[in-house]
């Protein structure tokens, strides 16, 4: 059956969680120290009804996922969003990643979302060379931010605007939820848009 991008359900906390914990356990890309558990998943999975938790599957089994959450959470921010992305290892240099996101980023700028945040704990060359393909800049860098693994870390940011049609200065509309949208032609279209044959 071949792989499909579709909002991300509880019944798929499981293999959300074993992509995540050993990128917690065994790297320094995520400054958790110890992994989730499969309930605070849920939880997360749960802020999907807000802002979109993606997952690429094929059958059952969760090839990689992408969300966004609130940037920062005073009221001003909230057409910003910080974004992340995780690949099985096995379902690496597939494409799957810059898909996914591109499915990711078309659904925020249905939903009015203005411009995106990405933190990448440095060096990481793979998720600079993604992030900058899909047309987010480099806009800050902080130096030994993080203590994880017996050494102190870098943490860089980049962004993106987003092109929307909600783009008048000021914004038209505030941003819809992701649960508001979920049947809407265009926010199925957009889900849908970073889909095609998958590398091989």
């Amino acid at each position: 059956m071949p792989a499909t991008f579709r909002l991300a359900r509880d019944t798929d906390a499981a293999g959300v969680l074993a992509i995540y914990a050993p990128i917690v356990t065994d790297t320094a890309i995520s400054f958790e120290l110890e992994p989730p558990t499969l309930e605070d998943i849920g939880r997360r999975i749960a802020r999907g009804e807000h802002w979109p938790f993606l997952v690429c599957a094929q059958d059952d089994d969760v090839l990689a996922y992408a969300y966004a959450v609130s940037f920062r959470d005073r009221p001003a921010y909230r057409f910003t969003v910080e974004t992340t992305i995780y690949v099985a290892e096995t379902a690496r240099r597939r494409g799957v990643a810059r898909r996914l996101y591109r499915s990711l980023l078309a659904c925020l700028e249905v939903q009015g979302y203005r411009r995106v945040v990405a933190g990448i704990t440095l060096p990481n060359v793979a998720s600079v060379a993604l992030h900058e393909s899909l047309g987010f800049r480099k806009c800050a860098h902080l130096e030994r931010v993080g203590w994880k693994l017996g050494a102190w870390h870098d943490v860089g940011y980049w962004e993106r605007p987003l092109l929307t049609e909600h783009g008048a200065d000021p914004p038209a509309a505030e941003p819809r939820r992701a649960s508001e949208l979920s049947t809407d032609p265009s926010f199925v279209l957009a889900l849908g848009s970073g889909l095609g044959a998958l590398d091989r």
